[in-house]
């Protein structure tokens, strides 16, 4: 796995991820997020129906939480997660949790880590997790990492101990996987744990850096843990450490506002679990990342008419009409949609939006009908995942300012038969 970076614009790196999968002939343009699974299969949607849309991530998320159950079939079929779940020629990075499910805390001890999976607890001992790895023979996996620091007021003690437990663990997998057949191929990150306690952030990342790990998973930043601004400074001090030719993957984030937060401090991938989240909450993805010039803005700011970022705020709370789950989203449950014969988001070329109507889809969500999570995972999959191309795009040309200038601006709908980015 090599990162090549060919740009750094105001702390965001962008670059591709090249000699990936068990041929290395596959690549991942960074800043980018992942396709988030459960147990192989993205919600709601068939892989037929989810070849039909352009612009996938090119890296797929799979959760030992949701394979732990299947090691017995998995060993027994001898190929792997991919040939077990069907999944198109994609790489896939296995992580411990899924990042759409709550993961109880206090189940974290110096010998095991637990997941949850259908039948309830499963503990894992390092040489449980490195049998389940090679069963499933991801291209990339992260290595079993005490990440119980989540809760709000974790004492610096305690984050000192997740610490340590983190790196004896990686350790641990390290002489496991070196010692791997089935694991040859694969690459391991490290995990950087620590709390919102800067020492042991640094400390981490410090010793994380001196394993032989291909990258680095920053874990425990999730917004239940910690507050924008204490996140962001932690990123900076932890990045600072890493080094630049190694990848740095995020767990827990995934709101457009915070991925370019996350993205300014070096952040290079995304979990992609976010879609998923705003289609359980029978809401679409609406928002702007427009970033091409706008002649009269550019005359209003000259003037001085146009307030600044700083001036206007960023969005907080719920505009009406939006989702109960972020300013980004409209929630399309509302009863003022029920005669709105609008596409769910005029300009969108998916499926959803070429072909249905925004009474339509809230028809199906108070009907309880299967294919509103259909219809809102392909709306949201595809405009997520044209938000990080426009971010990619952005940074090419040298615009991130005003990208993240349409993203934090209320919700709008583009205009009609144009599609932003």
């Amino acid at each position: 796995m090599k990162l090549d970076v060919s740009r750094v614009v105001q702390g965001c790196r962008l670059g591709v991820l090249s000699q990936l999968g068990r041929n290395g002939d596959r690549s991942v343009e960074v800043p980018g997020c992942l396709l988030s699974t459960r147990c192989g299969s993205v919600p709601h949607l068939t892989h037929d129906t989810l070849r039909t849309l352009d612009s996938l991530p090119a890296a797929t998320q799979l959760t030992l939480a949701s394979l732990a159950e299947h090691q017995e079939v998995l060993e027994e079929l001898k190929e792997g997660a991919r040939k077990f779940a069907g999944l198109h020629d994609t790489v896939l990075y296995c992580s411990l949790h899924d990042p759409a499910a709550p993961c109880p805390a206090g189940y974290v001890t110096n010998k095991t880590v637990s997941v949850w999976g259908s039948g309830g607890r499963i503990e894992l001992t390092p040489s449980r997790f490195m049998a389940l790895q090679a069963a499933v023979k991801p291209d990339w996996y992260h290595s079993m990492a005490d990440g119980d620091t989540r809760q709000p007021g974790t004492s610096r003690k305690r984050a000192r101990k997740a610490v340590d437990r983190s790196l004896a663990f990686l350790d641990e997998c390290l002489q496991l996987h070196h010692r791997s057949e089935e694991l040859s191929k694969a690459e391991i990150l490290g995990v950087v744990e620590g709390g919102d306690i800067l020492e042991e952030r640094v400390r981490s990342a410090r010793e994380t850096a001196k394993r032989p790990v291909a990258g680095f998973v920053l874990d425990g930043f999730q917004p239940c843990a910690m507050s924008a601004g204490v996140r962001n400074a932690l990123l900076l001090a932890v990045t600072a450490e890493l080094p630049d030719d190694k990848p740095r993957l995020l767990q827990g984030v995934g709101r457009p506002d915070e991925v370019l937060d996350c993205v300014r401090a070096g952040v290079d991938l995304f979990e992609g679990f976010f879609p998923y989240e705003v289609t359980e909450r029978g809401c679409a993805l609406s928002f702007s990342y427009d970033f091409q010039p706008d002649p009269e803005r550019e005359v209003l700011e000259r003037d001085g008419a146009l307030k600044t970022e700083e001036e206007a705020g960023t969005r907080e709370g719920d505009a009406e009409g939006r989702g109960p789950g972020s300013p980004f989203e409209m929630n399309l449950r509302d009863t003022r949609y029920r005669e709105d014969l609008n596409p769910v988001r005029p300009g969108c070329s998916c499926y959803c939006c070429r072909t249905h109507s925004r009474a339509y889809v809230h028809h199906l969500l108070v009907t309880n009908e299967l294919l509103a999570g259909v219809l809102l995972m392909l709306h949201n999959l595809h405009h997520y995942s044209r938000f990080f191309q426009a971010l990619r795009e952005a940074l090419q040309v040298g615009r991130l300012d005003s990208l993240r200038w349409q993203v934090l601006q209320p919700c709008s709908s583009a205009p009609q038969g144009r599609e932003e980015a």
